[in-house]
This record gives structure tokens, C-alpha cells and sequence, in this order.
């Protein structure tokens, strides 16, 4: 379950990644290379890492999107307010999988055992 809630919150923000690079190309303090680079770049790390999250070592290149998401508002300002969103998304999601993840394998009897 923790896969597929990060998953999802991946795609959904490559989706707003990819809305907001017009905004970056825009942006006094990038070119428009910078820009695109910076906002596809994102975007695509965030489709490539929805797929890698079978690996634990995923989860941390999840919250280094986070991260650089954040890092978005020194260009775009609105960034942060999005960036804030899709990071505390993205806590809910890992900590609520995990949760998930965890009460289904308690409650699943062991093998062998019998009620």
C-alpha cells in the first residue's frame, strides 16, 4: 500500500511539475534552458521514481524531489505553497502506507497456525 499511495502522489506531481515549468521558462532569474531542464527534469524524476519505489533506496530519492520541489519557490514563489502540499502528501503517504503495510502483515496468521 505504501507504494502505490507514493506512487500516486509521484504522478500527481509530476503532473503540477509539468504545469509549472511554462512558469519556470518564465521566470526572471532562469533562462528558458534552465527553465525547462529544472521543471521537466523534475517532472520526469518524478515518473521514474513512481516506478523504482520496489526498491526502499526509492523512497529517499522521493523525499530529494521533495526537496527540490521546495527549492522551486527561489524562482516561482507559489512553489513553495506547492511544494509544502506535495511534501506533507507525501509524509502522509509514506507514514499511512507503512501503517497500512504493517497491519496487514500483523494480521495475517503465520503459516501453519490454526484459530
Amino acid at each position: 500500500m505504501q507504494r502505490r499511495l507514493c506512487s500516486a502522489i509521484l504522478f500527481l506531481q509530476a503532473v503540477v511539475l509539468g504545469l509549472t515549468t511554462p512558469v519556470l521558462v518564465h521566470a526572471d532569474d532562469l533562462s528558458t534552458t534552465q527553465g525547462l531542464v529544472i521543471g521537466l527534469g523534475l517532472c520526469v524524476a518524478c515518473l521514474l521514481v513512481a516506478g523504482m519505489l520496489r526498491a526502499r533506496w526509492a523512497y529517499v530519492l522521493g523525499w530529494l524531489i521533495q526537496a527540490g520541489a521546495l527549492a522551486l519557490g527561489a524562482f516561482t514563489p507559489v512553489m513553495i505553497v506547492l511544494g509544502v502540499i506535495f511534501a506533507a502528501l507525501w509524509f502522509a503517504a509514506y507514514r499511512l502506507g507503512a501503517t497500512i503495510d504493517r497491519d496487514k502483515a500483523a494480521a495475517v496468521p503465520a503459516d501453519g497456525a490454526s484459530d
